[in-house]
């Protein structure tokens, strides 16, 4: 079975594109990669970013021989602030990149008003917003160009993995040959992948999370085995050597079935997180903001606490499983920013979050036990939960 098409066409049948729309590739990040290098832009040239994503956006950006600009958040939305875009834009600005943070869409229509005023491309960041929308639109597909992920944490998961929809003519042909020439993943890919996936699905959400979480994101770092960023793309801003691969037919087969079930997916979130509201609000907190232009796929559920080591060592006592993203404006870079052209003290909302974030899971390994231990444990570390006005 030809399962990188199989996936293809099922990716094509939900977000209601074309197959040959569709972009395989190893990780999202190569999807932005690839877009960028098909729109042939110059040296030095700008994208504007949002001040709170993943280092692995701005890498792809300086591998392409481009600038990253960063742009603060709306400390609501945890996305790009539309007010702040303009005053970033410069003669050598090309694109503007509105992400999805957390599975919540950027408000698009702002967005491409300025956009269009300053003939400027829109990708779409959905790596974390497949199977939302925005205005009963799907995310990424009412622009030019987006790119997902199916990484381990992500609305699905092919252990890793990422793909892209391009809907600019040009532009889809220019990226279907850069599909064509990415290296096929090894036979040592797809055991290590097979290995990790059938861990994760013995694993779970159990007692040894921690221990594994800690064991896995040190492996990764010495590349032992695959994760979400290599060591090398945590220290410098080189492409790694075996950063440009396609998707495997491990990955496809696990996507399949994946995209199969989103929509159960989306809904199984979308409960969990109506249930942390009310968790919130009988704590006399404020519950996730969701606009209602937008459909939340709430790929992770963020609140905000007063210390986060503090509560990330009492979440790993109850080994409840509360995650940490983002660390940093540049999750999970720490020091050394100009690297990546990111100015330290320039954007003050996003430093802070990165600073006192925390997140609760939503995915279906939330179960009735788990959803009460994690509601008993909020219950006891009330006083540290704060909106952002508190900070």
């Amino acid at each position: 079975m030809n399962y990188q098409l199989a996936l293809k066409k099922e990716i094509a049948a939900f977000l209601n594109c074309e197959v040959e729309e569709v972009i395989l590739t190893w990780k999202g990040r190569v999807s932005l990669f690839g877009i960028l290098k098909s729109l042939k832009l110059q040296e030095n040239d700008e994208i504007i970013i949002p001040a709170f994503t993943c280092v692995v956006v701005p890498n792809a950006i300086i591998y392409n021989n481009l600038k990253p600009v960063y742009v603060d958040v709306d400390p609501k939305t945890y996305n790009i602030e539309i007010s702040k875009i303009e005053n970033a834009i410069t003669n050598r600005t090309k694109v503007i990149l509105a992400q999805n943070t957390f599975g919540l869409s950027s408000d698009m229509d702002a967005l491409k008003v300025i956009a269009k005023k300053h003939n400027l491309f829109v990708i779409e960041d959905c790596t974390h917003g497949f199977g939302g929308s925005y205005k009963n639109h799907l995310n990424g597909t009412t622009v030019d160009a987006a790119f997902f992920s199916s990484q381990w944490n992500k609305m699905f998961s092919t252990g890793i993995g990422g793909f892209a929809i391009i809907k600019n003519p040009i532009l889809r042909e220019k990226m279907n040959e850069f599909e064509r020439q990415l290296v096929t993943p090894s036979l040592k890919d797809e055991i290590v992948l097979k290995i990790q996936l059938f861990a994760k699905n013995i694993l779970g959400y159990k007692a040894l999370y921690w221990n594994a979480l800690k064991l896995y994101r040190y492996l990764s770092k010495k590349n032992i085995v695959i994760g979400s960023s290599s060591g090398g793309e945590m220290g410098s801003t080189e492409m790694p050597t075996d950063y440009l691969k396609g998707l495997s037919n491990v990955q496809c087969k696990k996507g399949v079935f994946e995209v199969k079930r989103i929509k159960d997916n989306v809904t199984f979130r979308q409960n969990i997180a109506k249930y942390y509201d009310n968790i919130l609000i009988d704590l006399g907190k404020e519950k996730l903001f969701a606009p209602p232009y937008a459909e939340h796929t709430y790929t992770k559920y963020p609140i905000l606490v007063k210390d986060r080591d503090f509560f990330l060592q009492e979440a790993e006592k109850y080994k409840l499983p509360i995650h940490d993203w983002f660390i940093s404006q540049i999750h999970p870079i720490k020091e050394d920013f100009q690297k990546w052209f990111l100015i330290p003290n320039k954007y003050p909302i996003s430093e802070k979050l990165a600073n006192h974030i925390v997140n609760l899971p939503t995915d279906f390994s939330v179960n009735n036990n788990l959803k009460k231990r994690i509601a008993d444990f909020l219950e006891i570390q009330r006083s540290q939960i704060v909106s952002f006005e508190e900070l």
